[in-house]
């Protein structure tokens, strides 16, 4: 299964359903599961954006115990949009070059990652968080999981 190393608190907000989308310099073609793994580094600094503070808190998350350096969750990775901006209102859009579908981002999701235009959105439905965290060493990129055979 591929997977994915993501710093938290991001990590635990996918895994929470509290983030729909991850948000990257780079595009994939790979659509289906993908395994959120949460890397070690854990930015305080994010922690305490009111957004994210807040997020974290309803499901009683610090930054002082978020899980890493563990797979949290599997995901359904249903598209990888471009991101560019709404000349109007000047809020991110998505579009994903196919046909020239396009759907807004929330007011809640933008404060959840990088929506800057030229970078992309991964969107991530279905998130199913495991039992218990599988420690498990990350990578760089989309990496080949062995931990869970679904």
């Amino acid at each position: 299964m591929k997977a994915i190393t993501i710093i938290q608190p991001w990590a635990t907000l996918i895994t929470l359903g509290e983030k729909q989308f991850e948000t990257r310099s780079w595009a994939t073609k790979h659509r289906g599961e993908l395994a959120i793994h949460a890397g070690k580094k854990i930015d305080r600094e994010a922690c305490e954006v009111p957004e994210i503070k807040a997020a974290l808190a309803r499901h009683e998350y610090t930054a002082d115990n978020l899980p890493n350096g563990a797979v949290l969750a599997i995901a359904n990775m249903t598209e990888c949009w471009s991101i560019g901006t709404d000349y109007q209102s000047g809020m991110p859009v998505l579009y994903n070059g196919e046909g020239g579908k396009s759907r807004g981002v929330g007011l809640k999701e933008d404060k959840f990652g990088w929506f800057g235009t030229g970078r992309y959105a991964w969107e991530m439905v279905n998130v199913r968080r495991l039992p218990e965290p599988i420690l498990a060493k990350g990578m760089q990129g989309l990496w080949n999981w062995e931990g869970l055979h679904t």
